[in-house]
């Protein structure tokens, strides 16, 4: 594979072999045949959110590839059972799914290259990751979403018998939390080859609580997350942020003899968000000239968060994208300004919705979009930072163990927004950090001293 080496993105070709449909391996029952989709699936961006996974081939397993594609569909056709809703096509009013088994598309497809050669390519150029995207998820667009198969999962065999394995779903149908839960319990299937009467993870009745709402009378027409201009180029790259550094910081911030010191113990969490905002502000300070006030969107999961039942762990869209504005005061960029400002806003949050009516809820969910995203003076978008923050940490999808071992490498998204993406490291005692940003941004954050001493690329 030397002659990959040169140009290895120009080079590196994934070839579809095959494609078909996979259906619940027994019938949704008639009274499940139409799914109504909640008040939170109304309101989710018009979009299919891919998820690439990467497994090498298991060192002395006698499991053939072959053999692993097969346990692949298998399982995959067993939990469509239980998730049955995934298995079928949006209706024609867009309001709910028709669960007639039409099934899951599934591709299989084979890699011109082995896996140790693709990983050594993409440590240092991680987009190379978007090749293994399932074929045809980058045409869909808002018109196309409602007319296309809910989920499409692809299989990609490297030359070495690794398998990048794919999978992408329509937001309107699913958030993260559902997305990812469905792989990781998948996973489980199909290595501990459970039956479909022991698959039962989700609920599929939030539209009870969280029925459909006009939401063109409750959602100002600016109301929307600002996204980027088209010209504006995202990269990606991926590193694990670093403990120790971490734990110092979390000594200095909470220390009582230090002058502003903190009132409570931030979570590793905060403490990589706010490490990630300040370093996204000191590069567009060193590229612009200025310090801009910035909209970060946080990605709140309301499930176990509700007093309803219902909201437990409920199939669909069940998140509130939590706005946090950063106003500037001055060039002096504190970490623990930026901590301060996460804690009040996301635990604001959770405490109304404890105690919410679903209508309070609603109309939370409402003014939060207007208020912080239609209401905020601040000028143009090119006068404001804006990026989403979305933690993974407590989704398992670094344990999304299909029989093999773990994957030795994860990519989310779709690069249209700048995103900054945390998930557990696989011993779980570490963030690891999927950056999606503008270009030049990137460029001055991997030259940062200030950042680099948290992180390990």
């Amino acid at each position: 594979m030397g002659s990959l080496c040169v140009n290895f993105s120009d080079q590196i070709q994934v070839e579809i072999m095959s494609k078909k449909l996979i259906k619940p391996s027994s019938p949704t029952p008639n009274h499940l045949q139409n799914y109504k989709l909640s008040f939170f699936d109304q309101i989710a961006e018009k979009t299919h959110m891919p998820v690439v996974l990467f497994y090498p081939h298991p060192i002395n397993s006698s499991t053939s590839t072959n053999v692993m594609v097969q346990q692949l569909e298998e399982s995959l056709s067993r939990i469509l059972t239980h998730v049955y809703p995934a298995a079928g096509r949006f209706a024609q009013d867009k309001c709910s799914i028709d669960c007639l088994d039409q099934g899951v598309t599934l591709i299989k497809a084979k890699v011109n290259c082995l896996m140790d050669d693709f990983l050594q390519e993409a440590s240092t150029n991680f987009d190379l990751a978007l090749t293994f995207w399932p074929q045809g998820i980058k045409d869909v667009d808002g018109t196309s979403l409602f007319t296309t198969p809910l989920m499409v999962v692809q299989i990609a065999i490297f030359q070495c018998g690794g398998i990048a394995l794919s999978m992408s779903t329509a937001h309107p149908a699913m958030d993260g939390w559902a997305s990812f839960t469905f792989i990781y319990e998948w996973s489980r299937v199909c290595k501990l080859g459970m039956s479909t009467e022991k698959i039962n993870f989700m609920s599929f009745d939030l539209v009870n609580v969280f029925g459909p709402r006009d939401v063109s009378m409750m959602f100002e027409a600016s109301a929307i997350f600002p996204g980027l201009r088209p010209d504006a180029k995202i990269v990606a790259k991926n590193f694990v942020m670093d403990e120790v550094s971490l734990s110092k910081l979390r000594d200095k911030l909470t220390n009582c003899h230090n002058p502003g010191a903190l009132c409570f113990k931030p979570s590793r969490v905060e403490m990589v968000t706010a490490i990630l905002w300040r370093a996204q502000l000191r590069a567009s300070q060193a590229i612009t000239g200025k310090v801009k006030p910035s909209l970060m969107s946080f990605p709140l999961n309301l499930r176990g968060k509700l007093k309803y039942p219902e909201t437990t762990n409920p199939y669909g869209n069940f998140i509130i994208e939590v706005p946090i504005a950063y106003e500037p005061k001055g060039t002096n960029m504190e970490l623990k300004d930026f901590i301060i400002l996460i804690r009040d806003a996301v635990q604001k949050t959770v405490d109304y919705c404890g105690e919410a009516s679903t209508d309070e809820v609603v109309d939370l969910v409402a003014n939060l979009y207007n208020q912080s995203y239609g209401g905020q003076d601040w000028g143009t978008s090119d006068d404001i930072e804006e990026f989403t923050c979305s933690s993974l940490c407590s989704f398992h999808m670094q344990e999304a163990d299909f029989g093999w071992g773990n994957p030795n490498l994860m990519h989310f998204g779709s690069r249209h927004h700048q995103v900054f993406w945390l998930y557990s490291t696989q011993c779980g005692n570490s963030i690891a950090v999927q950056m999606d940003l503008k270009e030049n941004y990137m460029d001055f954050i991997e030259h940062d001293q200030d950042f680099l001493a948290f992180t390990k690329f």
